[in-house]
């Protein structure tokens, strides 16, 4: 664990405790039927227990993880016995980091980075991590491509641009790599940055880049950010390319974004996605992790109004990762929900 990760984990924690308190000072009644929508003041079996709360680490404030997984965070320190405290993270390969070094004990990871942790291929290559295991996946996160400039129609047209391609660290990387390599591009026909999702968006709003690859649930804060400030455009996948691409690495999937996901976006864009996977470690217990998961998906169809994403979430979904076996925990819930998944 390096000084830098230690100490974002601390202040993300300490931003999170603030928020908590000023919601307590706000709050005031009283929920009964379970709402992520109940006061953080409210009484709850989470904070009568005195259990110590669950470490969630997510995204940047940007992405996706971050806003989804802090709602998730919270509706289940209001309304179950587990307490959960979601923190800000660096990217899918950090995230893992985080649950390695014990400094969280569940992470929002991209499926195909989840697989590469725990076979040491890839960000992991010749290093892999074990020790902890799939809670769920929830939902589908495409690869956007994302740009200003109105003459870059295909992935073709990013030879010799200055791209975003990721955070250092994050999954990002490789699904980009992947995707210039499907078009016959590699790293070095490009003029490459290594940046955040919110960064990205930034660097795209004052022309310092051309285009960037931001690997998120659409639709993305960033990328909302940015189209509501200035005319952005997705680059689609077009289908040789797509299958080619299929052919080669099958975590992917093809997806499409609808018209209207973004300001001024009047047609859909075919590309691919992974999924958005919850990790746990193998140390936390059965009985808690059971409680998070069934917390997730038996609320999720009534949680819409909390975060978008909740109307993607469903058992089938969450029980469809085979690369990395599933927690004790969330294999009892699945297959309550008849669903057989493997364990360790």
């Amino acid at each position: 664990m390096t000084k830098k990760r230690t100490w974002r984990a601390l202040a993300a924690f300490a931003a999170v405790a603030c928020l908590a308190l000023a919601l307590v000072g706000c709050g005031s009644g009283s929920s009964s039927s379970g709402n992520a929508t109940s006061k953080a003041g409210t009484t709850s079996a989470a904070a009568s227990s005195g259990n110590k709360a669950l470490r969630f680490v997510t995204g940047g404030e940007a992405g996706t993880y971050y806003a989804f997984g802090s709602v998730i965070a919270q509706h289940a320190t209001n309304n179950t016995n587990v307490p959960v405290t979601a923190l800000v993270g660096n990217g899918s390969q950090a995230n893992v980091m985080e649950l390695e070094d014990g400094n969280a004990e569940l992470a929002f990871c991209q499926s195909d980075v989840e697989a590469y942790a725990y076979e040491g291929t890839n960000l992991f290559d010749g290093a892999p991590v074990t020790n902890f295991s799939t809670a769920a996946a929830l939902y589908d996160e495409q690869v956007q491509i994302v740009t200003c400039n109105p003459d870059i129609k295909t992935v073709a047209d990013l030879k010799g641009k200055n791209v975003s391609i990721g955070a250092a660290g994050s999954g990002v990387y490789f699904n980009a790599i992947d995707i210039l390599g499907a078009y016959g591009l590699t790293e070095s026909d490009i003029n490459p940055t290594y940046q955040s999702f919110g960064d990205s968006a930034d660097a795209l709003r004052n022309g310092n880049i051309d285009a960037a690859f931001i690997v998120a649930g659409a639709p993305t804060t960033a990328i909302t950010d940015l189209s509501t400030s200035k005319t952005a455009y997705l680059v689609g996948i077009d289908d040789e390319h797509l299958q080619q691409l299929l052919a080669s690495s099958p975590y992917y999937s093809e997806a499409v974004i609808p018209a209207g996901t973004y300001n001024g976006m009047d047609s859909d864009v075919t590309t691919v996605a992974v999924n958005a996977v919850i990790l746990a470690r193998d140390d936390v217990s059965e009985d808690a992790v059971y409680t998070f998961v069934a917390d997730i998906f038996n609320n999720a169809a009534s949680l819409t109004d909390t975060h978008a994403k909740y109307a993607e979430v469903n058992v089938e979904k969450g029980a469809s990762i085979t690369a990395v076996p599933y927690h004790p925990g969330a294999a009892k819930y699945f297959a309550e929900q008849g669903y057989d998944v493997p364990t360790k």
